[in-house]
This record gives structure tokens, sequence and C-alpha cells, in this order.
């Protein structure tokens, strides 16, 4: 077992994005981490002709999903893809390859090498991306966009709620997560066993499994808490990128604090694998709507 891989979940609209990230992996993966990419069944012939078999081991969604005795296939199969991504990517700890896993999105890039020591410390313990998002609200509050705060704090109570904890709300997003199999474990075994359900009924919408792995850490303590801030520079929304790169942000200098960037998959239409299935109208009006935002971005 290892005691540290990369992972990332995928499906056939992303695998152009999926191959920048291979990509950038096989260039700065400097000491040469294992990397495991997860995809439905039917989509594997696809992946293979689109990034080729070098460079990653594949799994399949469906045996992630057959490795939780409690997992209910058919529900699985009519989850809808966002919500069980989140599931399959929470329960890649049972197939017992490693003792943790960073859990990367297809639309992430590395920006400059990486080591193992930028994800947990010499005796194992892994780092805990936790932080209680200030600068994202403050930003969002500054240029009036006052239900980015809401919305999230929101999600945040309601998880809080769910392991009784009163306090500050704690963040362990934006991806990549780094995730600890101990933490899985004990999240099944203090808190899905005794209320006899599975992880498939517990996350949700308003459930997401970024907030329920930290509430778990926090309150069972399954390994040292070892905080530190996110890995990769994410912008969360259009307006956010436009910002920044109006005030001079640049991969070249985002070197110098972050492993990486996450480009949203909603910008980058280019990178979906096969026609859009939005009309022209549609498509049209959200570019007009993305330019107002980058026009705002000079007020």
């Amino acid at each position: 077992m290892h005691d540290l891989v990369l992972y990332c979940k995928s499906y056939r609209n992303d695998f152009l994005r999926l191959k920048r990230l291979l990509a950038s992996i096989n260039r700065f993966n400097a000491d040469g981490l294992p990397f495991y990419i997860s995809t439905p069944i039917t989509d594997h012939e696809l992946l293979i002709q689109t990034v080729g078999q070098e460079g990653y081991h594949w799994v399949a969604d469906e045996e992630i999903v057959r490795a939780n005795a409690q997992a209910d296939f058919a529900a699985y199969q009519a989850m809808p893809g966002g919500l069980s991504q989140q599931i399959i990517k929470s329960e890649f700890w049972r197939l017992g390859f490693t003792e943790n896993y960073l859990c990367l999105d297809s639309d992430s890039v590395f920006i400059r090498p990486f080591y193992r020591t930028d994800f947990m410390v010499e005796d194992g313990i892994p780092y805990t991306v936790l932080h209680q998002n200030k600068e994202l609200f403050q930003l969002a509050t500054d240029r009036g966009h006052l239900r980015v705060e809401r919305d999230l704090r929101a999600e945040a109570e309601c998880v809080k709620a769910l392991f009784a904890r009163s306090g500050p709300n704690f963040y362990c997003a934006p991806a990549p997560f780094i995730w600890s199999a101990r933490v899985w474990q004990s999240l099944d075994r203090e808190y899905l066993q005794p209320n006899n359900i599975s992880l498939w009924e517990l996350i949700s919408p308003v459930h997401p499994e970024t907030l329920i792995y930290g509430e778990t850490l926090l309150k069972y303590r399954a390994i040292p808490l070892i905080a530190i801030e996110p890995l990769f520079r994410t912008y969360h929304y259009d307006w956010h990128y436009y910002l920044m790169k109006r005030l001079g942000e640049t991969e070249e200098k985002l070197r110098q604090n972050y492993l990486g960037v996450i480009y949203q998959s909603a910008w980058e239409s280019e990178l979906n694998l096969g026609q859009s299935q939005k009309s022209i109208p549609s498509r049209l009006i959200k570019c007009f709507k993305r330019f107002c935002r980058y026009l705002q971005s000079f007020i």
C-alpha cells in the first residue's frame, strides 16, 4: 500500500482537460507519486483514445462503488453526475491502494515541481487544507456578490449541525484535497454505521463531501490536524478571474505561493470533448454575460 497517491475522477466531457492535467503531472511530479484515474467503464475506450495509456493507473468508477458493501448500485446509476462524483471521490480509499490521496479535478493543472513533502510531513501525517474563506468572502462582498458568502456559510452551518459542533465555520476546499483513509474510516465507524446509513445517503447538495471530511476530522480526530492554506489558485467565478488578471496575476507570479491553478471548466468550452448540448442563442447569451463581467472588472 502507498502512503500517498494522486487521484482524479473524470468523465468523457473532461478528457481534454484531463490530458492537460496529466501532461503537467508528467512534467512536475518530482517524486514520481502514482497517479490514479477513475471513469465510468463506458468511457474507458475514449479515455485511451484521448489521453493514451501511459502515466496513470485506471480504475472503473463502478469498482469504487462496489467496494462499499452498503452502497446501492441502482441509486448510484440514478444519481446526478455532479453528486455521484463527490461520493466516488470520497470512497476511493476503500480500494486499499493508499493511506492518503491528493484528490484532483480534471480542470486542474500543476505549474511547478511538487514533492511528497508538499502534502505530508516526514512521518506520514498528511496536511489538511483548512481555512475560514475570509479572503474570498471579503472580495465577493467588495464586488457586490453577496450570495457567495451567504450560500457557502449556509452549507457550512448545515454540515456543522450534523456533527453538533458550534463555533467558526471551516472549509477544506478548494481542490485539490489531501484526504486520509483514516478520516473516512472514522466517519464510517463513528457516524454512518451507528446511524445505519451510507455515504450515499449522507452526501447531498447541502452536505458536500469537502465539508463532511473537515467536520469528521474535527469531531473524531483520526489524524493530527496540521492545517495549510489551499494548494492551488482557484478562480471560483469568472469575475474573480478577470479581477485577478486585472491586478496583474499571472502563472509565473503564482508559482511563488501555489503548486497549480484550477480553471473552471464552465469557462473553457473549447476543452469540452464532443459537441455542445446548448443552443447557439444560449451560448451567445452566456458569452455576453461573461463579457459584461469582464467590463465590470475595470470598475
